[in-house]
């Protein structure tokens, strides 16, 4: 019998596995929560929903992917930031909820690129958070999503990600 697939495709991952089993079973230790590099803050509970907003490719305060894609930097880096700033919001969310279990449902990904030149590969891009949340929440558990180009990012990062996810009634 083969291996169970992880959403996107890795092998070895439960379906039935809960959020937190499935970090535990990709190897996945997730970073220290961002905090906010400015007047705002980065989670907001609202009812069912929790809204994350400036998920930058950081650790700790500093920034670990700087450029924009098609100049400084390429695709396949773009990618590995967008990861990275996925687990950051990963991160955010179980330090809010004090688990990832309790997350229904990840309701939207909004992603903004920063790209130089006549970049198209926006969504390749994007995926780089898409996969990493396949693999933790599930692929029934889809957002829908955003990605857009912009001319510059804080901290001159190379992608920002806005998350939603809803949330299981206690």
């Amino acid at each position: 019998m083969a291996a169970p697939m992880s959403a996107s495709g890795s092998p070895g991952l439960s379906r039935s596995a809960t959020a937190e089993q499935r970090l535990t079973e990709l190897g996945i230790r997730l970073p220290a929560p961002p905090e906010p590099f400015g007047a705002y803050v980065e989670a907001v509970r609202a009812g069912h929903l929790l809204f994350l907003s400036g998920m930058l490719p950081t650790e700790g305060r500093a920034a670990k992917f700087v450029g924009r894609i098609g100049a400084e930097l390429e695709v396949e880096d773009g990618r590995r930031a967008a990861r990275l700033a996925a687990l950051n919001g990963l991160a955010l969310a179980r330090q809010h909820l004090g688990s990832l279990d309790a997350v229904a449902r990840v309701v939207r990904l909004g992603v903004s690129v920063a790209t130089a030149g006549d970049v198209r590969e926006h969504p390749k891009i994007a995926d780089g958070a898409s996969e990493l949340l396949q693999d933790v929440f599930g692929k029934d558990k889809d957002p829908c999503r955003l990605v857009v180009g912009v001319a510059s990012l804080p901290f001159r990062a190379p992608v920002a990600l806005e998350l939603i996810f809803e949330i299981l009634a206690p």
